[in-house]
């Protein structure tokens, strides 16, 4: 019921423990600001794998007195948690070090060896973010941009964004290590550093943003919605389906809410025997359905309500 893979995550913890470890290595040779900041990056992304693999041992618990819909939710709280260190300190850690660099420029030594580790990281960064679009297109329809607005799978689109970000931070490590060899000047290494923290900076609003919407619940796949209301008003008996409710608890795990009006012909006993195969029909048909309710509502109290 938990988001995306246990192999997508370890894989990224693998390949960023190795990068931060070198990446450090590099930075105590060379003195290089954006080196520095590219291993606190690995570290905090390191960390934050850690995280997404406790959350999803915590989401997978079964429902209990206190939680009766379960910890699923747990998945989505834990990704929110992830996006505020990427924000305060990945972005916030980078632009820090970028400045402090600028202020006190210092030349980088040794700077093939920045460029063998950068090499080697981003073909570790490359290994996991493919690992993580494979779970991530494995559902998607549309744009990339869509995608990422309507995905209920925020553990992968963690490693996806971070993947990404450390691909371009790679990159513009590089450049402002180039720049600095090339023209003498260790300012463009610092600069290399605050941009950085402005990528990380903004792909962590984006995961705020996308895991609150998660955390406060968010409803499931239109054509879902469409189908679960075409299963029920199938069923004999049903004259109206007023509405389709539903919210997710998990990636997979949806909770659904059904009012439907019934034939005023039928006795109470017959609108039981219906409610029962129409939860029995939406959660065998839609293996997402963690739970279906149906509550008889009549057209006109409907109407009033309304």
């Amino acid at each position: 019921m938990a988001g995306g893979s246990t192999r997508t995550i370890l894989i990224a913890l693998g390949a960023n423990l190795g990068i931060a470890v070198a990446k450090f290595v590099a930075a105590a040779f060379t003195g290089s600001s954006a080196m520095l900041t590219e291993g606190v990056h690995s570290m905090v992304d390191s960390t934050n794998q850690l995280l997404l693999l406790h959350g999803r041992s915590r989401a997978v618990k079964p429902a209990d007195a206190l939680h009766p819909f379960g910890y699923g939710r747990e998945l989505y709280f834990w990704s929110f948690i992830v996006a505020i260190l990427v924000f305060a300190l990945g972005a916030g850690v980078s632009v820090f070090e970028g400045v402090m660099h600028i202020l006190h420029p210092e030349p980088a030594e040794s700077p093939l060896i920045a460029f063998a580790v950068l090499g080697v990281a981003f073909g570790l960064e490359g290994w996991s973010i493919l690992a993580a679009l494979g779970d991530f297109n494995r559902g998607r329809r549309g744009t990339v941009w869509a995608a990422i607005r309507d995905t209920k799978d925020a553990p992968t689109l963690v490693i996806l964004l971070e993947d990404s970000g450390a691909l371009v931070g790679l990159v513009v490590a590089a450049l402002g290590l180039g720049l600095s060899l090339l023209t003498g000047n260790p300012l463009w290494d610092g600069m290399a550093s605050v941009v950085i923290g402005l990528v990380l900076g903004a792909l962590a609003l984006i995961l705020l943003y996308e895991a609150k919407g998660l955390l406060i619940g968010e409803s499931a796949d239109p054509q879902l919605v469409a189908a679960i209301r075409a299963t029920a008003a199938a069923h004999t008996g049903v004259v109206r389906v007023h509405e389709v409710l539903t919210v997710h608890s998990a990636p997979t795990m949806v909770t659904v809410i059904i009012s439907a009006d019934f034939d005023d012909t039928i006795t109470a006993r017959d609108v039981e025997r219906i409610v029962l195969a129409i939860e029995t029909d939406v959660s065998s048909r839609f293996p997402l359905v963690a739970r279906v309710y149906v509550r008889p509502r009549d057209s006109a109290t409907e109407a009033l309500d309304g």
